[in-house]
């Protein structure tokens, strides 16, 4: 539990402040999710994008391959190697 709660820490004031700033076109939001189940807690990280054009600026051509910075798979008991990436197909009204 103790990495859980220092990998918390990480992305809101570290990682997710590097992906603004590179100020990427078509990025348009980060989400990051939680959820504890016994003795283990998972995290999940939402991004939004405009275009699959914007996911290759951030990710690479090779773009289905995670990023994860060095720092927080030092945190991690595991991680996802690959990413998985969906289409919107209905917004939510506000």
């Amino acid at each position: 539990m103790q990495n859980a709660n220092a990998y918390e820490q990480l992305p809101k004031h570290e990682i997710f402040i590097n992906i603004a700033d590179k100020n990427i076109k078509g990025y348009k939001e980060i989400e990051l999710l939680r959820r504890i189940d016994g003795d283990e807690t998972e995290f999940i990280t939402i991004m939004y994008f405009e275009s699959l054009d914007a996911v290759k600026q951030f990710a690479g051509e090779n773009y289905d391959v995670a990023v994860v910075p060095e720092n927080a798979r030092r945190l991690l008991l595991r991680y996802d190697r690959t990413s998985q990436h969906y289409e919107i197909l209905k917004q939510k009204q506000s």
